[in-house]
């Protein structure tokens, strides 16, 4: 486990990007958190680090799933909105990411499984930790 404390959004970014920098393809990333730690903000790291432009990504609370290209294709899907049961499968995520793609899905713990490989599993666990600094908890192999 690795853990962090960042102090501005730029850095929140910036470890996220180091992170995705050694993807190869077939990761999930599985963030939680409450509202306004900065979940969208390590995606847009995540963007940067497999070669999409970061400034395209935004929440996708209503969309619930969205695509960026870069060199891995960053599946981003949002599950905010999502009551519980089974409403997650409906969006096809265990299908997500093959092998040329990473998927980052933000309020996991919503998630009625997990059915990917825990080897390509890593949970990023945010917390504001004052004004705009977050801890940032970075746990691989975390299925």
């Amino acid at each position: 486990m690795r853990e962090a404390l960042t102090r501005s959004e730029a850095e929140t970014e910036s470890l996220a990007a180091e992170l995705a920098a050694s993807f190869r393809g077939g990761e999930v990333v599985l963030l939680s958190g409450e509202l306004g730690t900065g979940k969208t903000v390590f995606v847009r790291g995540l963007a940067r680090g497999v070669g999409a432009d970061p400034e395209d990504v935004a929440s996708p609370t209503f969309v619930l799933l969205t695509r960026y290209a870069g060199r891995l294709t960053l599946h981003h899907a949002d599950l905010y909105r999502l009551g519980g049961g089974h409403a997650d499968r409906e969006l096809g995520l265990e299908e997500l990411p093959g092998p040329r793609g990473v998927l980052a899905i933000e309020w996991a713990e919503r998630l009625s499984a997990h059915p990917w490989d825990p080897a390509l599993a890593v949970r990023v666990t945010l917390e504001h930790a004052g004004d705009d600094a977050r801890r940032v908890r970075i746990e691989k192999d975390a299925a």
